[in-house]
Parts: C-alpha cells; structure tokens; sequence
C-alpha cells in the first residue's frame, strides 16, 4: 500500500514524498520512497510501481543480489576454471575502468552498452570495439543462469546488432600484405649485424624464417617445445591454437614444410622450449626493425599469410594448406583459392642456407649479399 505526504524542505518548497509498502502475513516484506516536487507525479510513480511489484517473482528479483558488472567481471575471471587468454583478461581489465563497469547489472540497458562502445571508438577501431563488446558477452551468457544476477542477454545482443549497423563495431578486415624479398632481405640483414654484435641476442632471423615457412603465429612459436616434435612425421604439436570460441586445450598436430624442420633441427637444445623467447620481445624487435629500415605497414604475422599464400602457389589444395596451417574451418582458406600456382617465391632464396645453418653462423650474411651499412643501435 502507498502514500503520498507533504514534506517541508529547507528552502520552503514543499516535496511529496511517495512511501510504498507491502506486508505479507503481517510482516513488511518490501519498503521503499521516494521525493517528487508535484503530487501527481508522487502519485503516479506509486501507481506504476504498485502494478510492477504485483507481477509474480516480482519481490522474489527485488531481493536477488544486483552486483555492478565490475564486481561480475572478477567472479567471471575467478571462477572461470577454463583459463582465460591474456587478450581477454587484458579487455576485461580495461571494461573496469569505464562508466558501465559501475552500474547495477539490473539497470544496464542495450543503450549503456552502445554508449560505452561510443565511448571506445574515439580511441580505438571498429574492429576493436567488436572484440571488447566479444568478451563482455561472455559475461553477460554467464551471470544470470550462474549466479542469477539481472544482467540482460538479450541488451548486449541488440547492442551488438546496432552497433553494427551504426558502424561502431565492424568485423576485422583481412589483411593481405605479404612481405617483399627485398623487405626480408633488409630485416634479416637487419638482425644479421645485431647478431654479430650481440651474439647473445634472439635469433630473429630462425624466428622469421620459421614463422614464414611454418605458418605459426607468433604466440605458437614460442610455446612449441622439443617433446611436441615429431621428426619422423616431420610434424609438430602446437598447444592451445587458436580457435573462435576454444583456445585453451586446444592442442593439434601440424605438418611442418622441409624449410620449417631444417630450421627448427638448427636450433640448439638449451631448454624445452624450441625457442625460449619471449613473444612481446620478438613482436617489439620486428617492429622496430621495420620502423628503421622504413618498411610500410608490415606485421610480423603478416609472414603466417604469406607461408599459407605460398603453399598454394606451390599447388597445394585446401586439406594439404590446413594440415600445415591448423585451420580447422577450411571456409576460412577459401580467400588464397585464387591464387594460381606460380612457383616457389623462395626457390634458390639466398637467406635458406643461413636460416638452417647452426647457431655458430648465425648472423652470417649470404654469400655475395650486401646492403647499406646499418646504424648499430638495436632494434
């Protein structure tokens, strides 16, 4: 039962208080007020909400716990017994630190989550909006059938649909760039010298070469170790590959071309890791190779593209470039089916012999191959 009553305040206005309250077997169950400056409006917020509070399970929900959605996305990451990817921990961090983050999961709408991809976009692409609005679903699939907490489904899906359609978040684009045989001349030259005057440096011509001939990518390469080689299968079991929807697991077998193993059986065993590197140090290097030697938009996994591309230009079909990529989803290789078989693009390439020599002639420039001298600060 509600009622309105007339208050003083303090600057001699008055203000209607609306006071609702419901008892059940002579017990209040459920109490709440208030403060409007008409009557009518006090009255008719008690109507509206007298009628909401008489639908079943109405009371029931009023006294279900209602946690900011930062406080879910920590039980999410706790809780979650598969582990979740640095890319996704780091997303989910970063949600925390916007205005949606410290709401109630009942008072989100599909228009906070479109304000708070609105609020993405002015810093970073469409693209990336899409996979933050990604990893916040997993949230939102989560909270309410786990722990019955009011966080809508069906608001991030009609946010994601209008998000779409308003150009706030889009699908990333597929890159195409490959790298020249000028390019990789001037970055494993590069890294040749850096070498040579550091020779306890990574050696990123092996970790190129490897990732052109062997299509990994980068985050593989580095976990791949000497116990997942399969030499007389010329294969190599790569942990936890990527995948939409399962990463952690998700461990398959992959062939590895002739250039790959000569590569990797060049490597020295000196820990369980074929190479014992960091990924984020091998990423920065490349970079900033690319940078100093003025190469334009060049990515070091644009290399995985361009061993997949070469694979098909050597004639190969879509389930021989899988065995060797790890796609699981051959539609996904249907983009290099235009591509004609052309030959080799490294047949008699110069850099073959230093890739798969031993690691004492690493850094040593092919024979009757010479480029510009090179500032020695280190990439």
């Amino acid at each position: 039962m509600g009622t309105v009553i007339p208050r003083k305040r303090s600057d001699g206005s008055t203000g209607y208080q609306a006071q609702l309250l419901i008892k059940r077997a002579g017990k209040i169950v459920h109490r709440e007020g208030r403060t409007f400056d008409r009557k009518q409006a006090a009255s008719a917020w008690l109507e509206k909400r007298e009628k909401e509070l008489a639908k079943p399970g109405a009371l029931e929900r009023l006294a279900a716990p209602d946690p900011t959605l930062s406080a879910v996305i920590d039980r999410y990451t706790d809780e979650s017994i598969k582990k979740i990817g640095r890319t996704k921990a780091q997303v989910l961090r970063a949600i925390k630190g916007y205005d949606i983050a410290s709401k109630a999961c009942s008072e989100i709408t599909s228009a906070d989550v479109i304000s708070f991809a609105n609020q993405l976009v002015i810093n970073v692409t469409p693209q990336t909006v899409a996979n933050y609005l990604s990893h916040l679903a997993a949230v939102f699939a989560v909270a309410k059938p786990a722990w019955a907490y009011p966080l809508d489904q069906t608001a991030m899906k009609d946010a994601f649909v209008v998000a779409k359609r308003l150009g706030i978040a889009s699908k990333s684009r597929e890159r195409d760039r490959r790298p020249a045989l000028d390019e990789l001349d001037k970055i494993l030259e590069h890294f040749g010298q850096r070498l040579k005057r550091r020779p306890s440096s990574i050696p990123m011509q092996k970790v190129i070469g490897f990732a052109i001939f062997s299509t990994r990518r980068l985050e593989e390469i580095t976990r791949i170790l000497w116990e997942d080689l399969d030499l007389g299968g010329s294969r190599v079991l790569v942990r936890d590959m990527k995948n939409p929807g399962e990463k952690i697991g998700n461990d398959v077998w992959c062939d590895l071309p002739p250039e790959a193993l000569q590569i990797v059986l060049s490597m020295p065993k000196r820990s369980e890791e074929i190479f014992p590197y960091s990924g984020d140090t091998i990423g920065t290097n490349f970079t900033r190779a690319c940078q100093f030697l003025e190469i334009v938009d060049l990515h070091l996994h644009d290399l995985r593209h361009d061993g997949v591309s070469r694979l098909f230009e050597l004639g190969r079909n879509i389930p021989q470039v899988a065995a060797v990529s790890g796609h699981r989803s051959w539609s996904s290789l249907k983009r290099y089916t235009h591509l004609r078989q052309t030959g080799d693009k490294y047949a008699g390439w110069k850099w073959l012999s230093v890739l798969t020599s031993s690691t004492s002639s690493i850094g040593t420039s092919p024979k009757n191959f010479t480029t510009a001298r090179l500032d020695p600060t280190p990439a």
